[in-house]
């Protein structure tokens, strides 16, 4: 996938979807909308957030996570799956699998403090 790092690419192909800002990451770029990042695009090839509830539709289509290599080894980082390549040909389901990322993204969100909340069910005394 050629464009896949190409800001106009990328802005272009969630069109159907939303706006959507690109900014460079590490060795690619994240796509971004309502402030979340959605999408992560390295060496030409997209990955869509995900969350438990999302990784079975990837896992049917037969695409993996987004691992990378470091000197101790390779790193898979199960928030990130492959987009199904079909889906650059496809917007309005690109759209709904955007939508899915995003919902992810919202669900998987840490607060302003960095840390995400741990509920354990006890409330507060007053």
């Amino acid at each position: 996938m050629s464009g896949a790092d190409d800001s106009g690419f990328l802005i272009e192909l969630f069109s159907a979807f939303a706006p959507v800002a690109v900014r460079r990451m590490f060795s690619g770029v994240g796509v971004f909308t309502d402030g979340l990042m959605i999408a992560l695009a390295v060496d030409g090839v997209i990955y869509l957030k995900a969350d438990d509830s999302f990784i079975p539709l990837f896992q049917r289509e037969g695409q993996p996570p987004f691992a990378y290599q470091t000197r101790d080894g390779k790193r898979t980082l199960n928030s990130y799956w492959r987009m199904p390549d079909r889906l650059y040909d496809e917007p309005d389901e690109l759209a709904e699998w955007a939508r899915l990322a995003l919902a992810a993204a919202k669900r998987t969100r840490k607060p302003e403090g960095g840390k995400k909340i741990k509920r354990t069910g006890k409330r507060r005394r007053s």
